[in-house]
């Protein structure tokens, strides 16, 4: 795939982001990554600020012309199509799971999780584990339709990981590559290559 599509595209999924962030996501080394993102700057497409990284308005009106050619084999695979609609299923898993991370039920009102209930928080990180085993053969379909997403199963797993060994900030910590962080941004990027827009 191009380089260049590439590159605006880890720009859109991150956000705001170094070459580091985005090379491992969209397949490059580091200072291959560093490489287009200068051509970007110099063409128009993103501006730097302190080795950071955003996509500019021309940009993104490019970027969106270019993914209905870029992943048209995509979205003319059965088997990935199919893939992406489970993913959505579990998606909503997902959502459920995060909600009663970020908050619970105390005396009939939902309220801020304040992570004091340990049993609450292991019950939760629990969920995920088992919602991750059961999305992990879609994640393979997934894969093999566009091989670049293994980046989101590997990193998922280690996020899972490390909550499940008492970090629990990498479960939703929007500050790091945290479960729920990495999750959207998985999203994110299916939506983008399926041509579809989220559904909040």
């Amino acid at each position: 795939m191009d380089k260049s599509h590439l590159i605006l595209h880890g720009l859109a999924i991150k956000k705001h982001a170094g070459a580091g962030d985005i090379a491992g996501l969209i397949g490059l080394t580091e200072a291959d990554a560093r490489s287009g993102l200068d051509h970007a700057v110099a063409s128009g497409r993103a501006h730097e600020a302190d080795g950071r990284f955003i996509l500019t308005p021309l940009a993104r009106v490019i970027l969106e012309a270019e993914y209905s050619d870029h992943y048209a084999d995509a979205r003319d695979d059965t088997a990935f199509m199919d893939a992406y609609e489970a993913f959505e299923v579990i998606n909503v898993q997902l959502k459920s799971i995060i909600t009663d991370w970020q908050t619970m039920e105390v005396g009939g009102q939902r309220v801020a999780n304040d992570h004091s209930n340990h049993d609450h928080d292991n019950k939760v990180i629990d969920r995920l584990g088992d919602c991750h085993e059961r999305a992990g053969a879609i994640f393979a379909r997934l894969e093999k339709g566009v091989p670049r997403l293994g980046y989101y199963r590997r990193k998922l797993l280690e996020a899972l990981e490390k909550a499940e060994d008492g970090a629990i900030e990498w479960v939703s910590d929007a500050r790091i590559e945290s479960y729920h962080t990495l999750w959207f941004e998985l999203h994110e990027d299916l939506l983008r290559i399926v041509g579809r827009t989220r559904q909040e």
